[in-house]
């Protein structure tokens, strides 16, 4: 079974949310903990890219938009969790 890598973006950045999912074993790193905080949405998407992450974000529109425009140019990201 593929384990699934989590990174919270900023929006979703919440010290119980980090504390929950550790507790059930879930692989999660935050932007604070990667030194990506203030970062931009696709800088973001990229350091996941390159680190086999998921982001996991609130920002359903502006990430949406960046997957759209990927798709368009046939490149690729790790995975969006909304």
């Amino acid at each position: 079974m593929t384990k699934i890598h989590l990174y919270l973006d900023e929006d979703t950045m919440d010290r119980d949310l980090l504390d929950a999912l550790r507790l059930r074993h879930v692989d999660v790193l935050s932007t604070n903990e990667a030194q990506m905080s203030s970062r931009n949405d696709e800088e973001q998407l990229k350091w996941a890219l390159d680190n086999q992450r998921v982001i996991y974000s609130f920002n359903v529109r502006d990430f949406y938009k960046i997957h759209t425009n990927l798709v368009k140019q046939g490149q690729r990201h790790a995975g969006i969790t909304f």
